[in-house]
């Protein structure tokens, strides 16, 4: 990964991974591993110490994985990084006592749970007596406006990964694509909008944490203050069709004012998680557009496809028949690379 970090913030991190170290449920610390290796030292669950990463996340090969705070203390960790995200965000009571051991040896806590550690009174006091700080990245910006569609007069264009469920690829869609573009010496802006890409960029509005009214707003003003660059490409949230995440969705959708969309799907996944049946892409992809048409007009430009579930040669036919399907570029990032999607992002440039 050719990306380079200039806002992030935390290093030398020992991420926990308590009781749930499988690719879904840490996908913090996937995404940790995956774009930002170089910084991390190891995870913490004690009910898998002593595996390797890698045989159990798909990425961080030769990463150990210890039991406890002080048996990581030979990796001389600086932060202390919550790399789970369980449903509604909740902060599971088992893991205090690793975040206290955490305080108590000195380092620095970040989490993205919902629930602030920052504001909760045992932590707090626990931060203060041993001079550590408590990072709470899903905090919402101060000051929050009200979308007024500024982002569709930026000079930079703006490129928004979109998904046909929650949970089904976007951030990694919108980070190998900004790496691709990078790579080809463009200059492309990764642009976060959730607790793991913030965590790795160091820099994004945590959208789920805005208030619906001013999810555009804050996407919009973020855009409006950033840097110009030739292109932003802006990680997604949720799903329109999804019963519990489609406000994000929406509010990011107007916020951004893109000018393209790239649709994320998993083929092995006929039904949302936790909702009803994924409508076909060829239904999804006119919706999106249509939704944006009053706006800022965009099309979908390509397909980006999650086939983590699928062997190579499923994931290879899954990719022909959506693009048959569909007519655009389809190409799994991960697996295959994201030349398809950065040539499409190319022509709109």
């Amino acid at each position: 990964m050719s990306l380079k970090w200039p806002h992030a913030k935390w290093k030398r991190m020992l991420i926990l991974t308590e009781g749930r170290t499988d690719p879904y449920s840490a996908k913090a610390a996937v995404g940790l591993i995956r774009y930002r290796g170089e910084d991390v030292v190891g995870l913490l669950d004690s009910t898998c110490a002593g595996h390797d990463t890698g045989e159990l996340l798909g990425v961080g090969r030769g990463l150990p994985i210890v039991s406890s705070v002080a048996e990581a203390a030979r990796m001389e960790p600086e932060t202390f990084v919550i790399g789970i995200a369980p449903r509604g965000g909740a902060f599971p009571p088992e893991w205090r006592r690793h975040v206290l051991d955490a305080l108590a040896a000195g380092l620095n806590v970040v989490s993205g749970l919902h629930e602030f550690l920052g504001e909760d009174p045992e932590l707090a006091a626990a931060a203060d007596r041993h001079g550590c700080a408590i990072h709470d990245v899903r905090r919402p910006p101060e000051g929050m406006p009200i979308g007024t569609n500024q982002a569709a007069g930026l000079p930079t264009p703006r490129v928004l990964t979109v998904g046909t469920d929650c949970n089904i690829g976007k951030k990694h869609t919108s980070l190998e694509l900004t790496a691709e573009l990078v790579r080809r010496g463009r200059d492309a802006d990764f642009v976060a909008t959730g607790q793991t890409g913030i965590m790795i960029s160091g820099r994004g509005v945590p959208v789920d944490h805005v208030l619906s009214d001013f999810v555009a707003g804050c996407i919009e003003q973020e855009l409006v203050e950033r840097e110009p660059h030739e292109v932003f490409i802006v990680e997604g949230q949720g799903a329109l069709t999804h019963p519990g995440f489609s406000a994000v969705t929406l509010g990011l959708l107007h916020g951004t004012a893109p000018d393209a969309l790239i649709l994320c799907h998993n083929p092995a996944r006929t039904h949302h998680r936790g909702g009803g049946e994924i409508p076909p892409l060829t239904a999804l992809i006119p919706l999106f557009e249509e939704l944006c048409r009053y706006l800022h007009p965009a099309r979908v430009i390509g397909i980006s496809l999650n086939c983590g579930e699928l062997d190579e040669a499923a994931s290879r036919a899954a990719a022909e028949a959506v693009a048959n399907e569909t007519g655009l570029p389809v190409t799994d990032p991960v697996k295959f690379g994201a030349d398809v999607l950065a040539d499409a992002v190319e022509e709109t440039l």
